[in-house]
């Protein structure tokens, strides 16, 4: 992907050294030929094109954002109530991530959001020990999630 971008930056810089004009709009017509030719190009590069992993890492902020807000209703719901009616537990949440990296990513975006806390990976990464605020309510939630962002992360991280 790397190597994409800096092709990129280099048609843009050079489209914008060709026509001899130093504006920052001369620049974004060269990036957006660049992009044109990358992806014409495509097929012999090994990663796939930039454009589409840079989607999927925005559609995974997306599904992280809403998780968190939907979490953080949940966890308000269930703190604002008159009486604090709470089944706190930790679940064992399989994984079928494959890399240390998405695993790491998972961790970390199942901890961010609220009422629930990663607290160990099981050494062949397979198995997430989840400590969640409300067993009852709150493991649905919390698995969904779990598919939701898998399913995102395979996007980002996989060819």
């Amino acid at each position: 992907m790397s190597k994409q971008v800096l092709i990129n930056l280099f048609i843009g810089f050079l489209w914008m050294f060709l026509q001899d004009d130093w504006s920052v709009l001369t620049f974004a017509v060269g990036y957006l030929f660049g992009l044109l030719v990358l992806f014409i190009l495509r097929r012999f590069f090994n990663d796939k094109f930039y454009i589409f992993t840079i989607n999927a890492i925005i559609n995974l902020t997306l599904i992280f954002m809403y998780e968190l807000f939907v979490s953080a209703i949940l966890v308000m719901r269930k703190i604002l109530a008159r009486r604090i009616d709470i089944k706190p537990g930790i679940i064992a949440m399989e994984t079928s991530l494959e890399s240390d990296l998405e695993v790491t990513l998972l961790a970390l975006l199942v901890t961010l959001t609220p009422g629930s806390v990663v607290m160990e990976v099981s050494e062949d990464n397979n198995i997430l020990y989840t400590h969640i605020m409300d067993i009852p309510e709150l493991s649905f939630a919390v698995n969904k999630s779990k598919v939701r962002f898998e399913k995102a992360i395979k996007k980002v991280t996989r060819p």
